[in-house]
């Protein structure tokens, strides 16, 4: 799908599973923009390393790792398919061992920006909904739009466990919680283009809110910047 004459560029950006890839492809799909999730690519990087056994904190051995890695386009122009040197694994790198390590490899400047290049060469073409931590602050800081999707801790942890069939009170969901917690101090805390809210974004806060609702609200938001434009 190419982007049409006119279309915004999108920065969406909020913490780990504040519902920024599901909303933010949902929204793009109802206004005929493209949608990339630059987690992706961090959880790419960071799959690859453990398959080879790539220390996390070596940081020339990681830039390295980076040419191997690509997004493809499916039928609606979201960036959803994970190349490994051209090997399709999606569904690996959405592992739970992932989830837990990629802020590691996330962490250093060197490879931020060597995947920095991908992520601004992708939304130079416009008509597009980018998500992730630091899009509207490093990634894509001329962006038309910047939006960050927000949720409490509490929110966040509970719409994981029910997505993975867990009870949201149970033992395995406070697991996810303190994940999440640690993850969030993780991601704020950091030197290189830490987790922060662009002072030229629209807070969008989603507890108590479902999804159809949470996407309306997007959806709302580009269109008035449309109008605007």
């Amino acid at each position: 799908m190419d982007p049409t004459p006119g279309q915004l560029v999108i920065a969406l950006d909020g913490p780990a599973s504040s519902g920024k890839s599901s909303v933010g492809a949902a929204a793009a799909a109802r206004l005929g923009y493209r949608f990339c999730d630059t987690g992706l690519l961090y959880r790419a990087l960071t799959w690859l390393a453990l398959r080879r056994e790539v220390p996390l904190d070596d940081v020339a051995a990681l830039v390295a790792l980076v040419p191997e890695i690509s997004l493809r386009a499916d039928a609606e122009g979201r960036m959803a398919h994970v190349l490994v040197d051209g090997r399709d694994v999606t569904a690996d790198v959405r592992s739970p061992e992932v989830d837990g390590r990629v802020s590691e490899a996330a962490r250093h400047g060197p490879v931020r920006a060597a995947l920095l290049r991908a992520q601004r060469a992708l939304a130079a073409e416009g008509g597009i909904v980018m998500a992730g931590r630091d899009i509207g602050t490093v990634v894509l800081p001329d962006a038309d739009l910047k939006l960050y999707l927000d949720a409490s801790a509490e929110e966040r942890a509970r719409r994981r466990a029910l997505e993975r069939g867990l009870d949201p009170d149970g033992a395995e969901a406070r697991e996810i919680l303190e994940s999440l917690r640690m993850r969030d101090a993780t991601d704020s805390t950091r030197d290189v283009a830490p987790l922060r809210i662009a002072g030229d974004a629209l807070v969008i806060r989603t507890d108590g809110a479902d999804f159809p609702e949470t996407v309306e609200r997007v959806v709302a938001a580009i269109r008035t910047a449309e109008a605007a434009a």
